[in-house]
């Protein structure tokens, strides 16, 4: 699995013609995403925004462009053909943004994507970005981040511009920021992160961001406990009030049993060397006590 982003990726966009997908595509083009194509079935031939062609299927717009990431504005019924679309046109980076795909499917598409070493990021999710190569995949608002040395991860989206905001606005710049998504199954996990910023020697601490619902941070904290880490990871998890069987906004953010609460969540990453933020309003405050 590689999270590596930078002016090389060739980026195609599926549902490029949609609200959205056309909507956020111009927004990272005025980044300095390399988009090389857009795919809507039934509009190949079309131009997006006068220079990005637009192809009826990706195994085509893959072959003729050299694409190796897909960016999925696809609406949640068609995404889950969309995302083996991608990987079946030999794309190795899948970033699906669409939220509400069952989980039925995704059981069956992550073993898909793990089984043929493809990095699925999502779905539900806001993407990645890297500041300092003017690579935004996704829908994060790219004017609030600053090319640096700190890694990002987080289950929510809006939690990760809260965190790169502060982080930008006390004059810390990020290295990468990743939005696993918030749904219960997703391509990329918070261990998969992790172990990417913990050997990328551009990366000298972590912001990691959880929430309510599933063992995913008490993974990522055994994790950590397991390889030794060094580098300061400053960790927030939010939902600390939210009533037991109630979703909380995302599909995976929903208390069943001790393990998914937040307190469960602190003490594990507190036991795995991680310095707890209290409120989401010190997020900065809290990394700059360890960096």
């Amino acid at each position: 699995m590689s999270l590596k982003i930078d002016d090389n990726t060739k980026v195609i966009v599926q549902g490029i013609t949609g609200k959205e997908g056309g909507f956020h595509a111009l927004r990272c083009i005025e980044y300095g995403t390399n988009i090389v194509a857009g795919v809507t079935p039934g509009r190949g031939g079309q131009m997006f925004n006068d220079t990005i062609k637009v192809y009826d299927s990706m195994k085509e717009a893959t072959h003729e462009t050299g694409a190796n990431t897909s960016l999925i504005f696809v609406p949640a019924p068609f995404a889950p053909d969309a995302i083996l679309e991608s990987i079946y046109s030999g794309i190795k980076t899948v970033i699906c943004i669409t939220e509400g795909i069952p989980v039925n499917e995704m059981i069956k598409i992550y073993k898909i994507a793990n089984d043929l070493g493809v990095t699925l990021i999502g779905p539900n999710c806001p993407g990645l970005i890297n500041p300092a190569q003017k690579c935004k995949i996704g829908i994060m608002p790219g004017d609030i981040f600053m090319p640096g040395r700190i890694g990002v991860v987080s289950r929510s989206g809006t939690l990760t511009y809260e965190a790169v905001d502060q982080l930008t606005k006390s004059g810390i710049g990020q290295s990468l920021c990743v939005g696993i998504g918030g749904d219960p199954i997703v391509g990329t996990t918070f261990i998969n992160v992790l172990d990417y910023f913990i050997q990328d020697e551009e990366t000298d601490g972590i912001v990691f961001i959880g929430e309510i619902g599933g063992t995913k941070e008490q993974e990522a904290a055994e994790y950590l406990k397991s390889i030794n880490n060094t580098k300061p990871i400053a960790a927030l998890i939010v939902g600390a009030s939210a009533p037991e069987g109630k979703r909380m906004g995302h599909a995976g953010a929903v208390i069943s049993g001790d393990s998914g609460k937040a307190e469960s969540k602190m003490f594990a990453l507190k036991e795995a060397g991680c310095e707890i933020v209290i409120h989401p309003g010190q997020i900065a405050e809290t990394l700059k006590k360890i960096i």
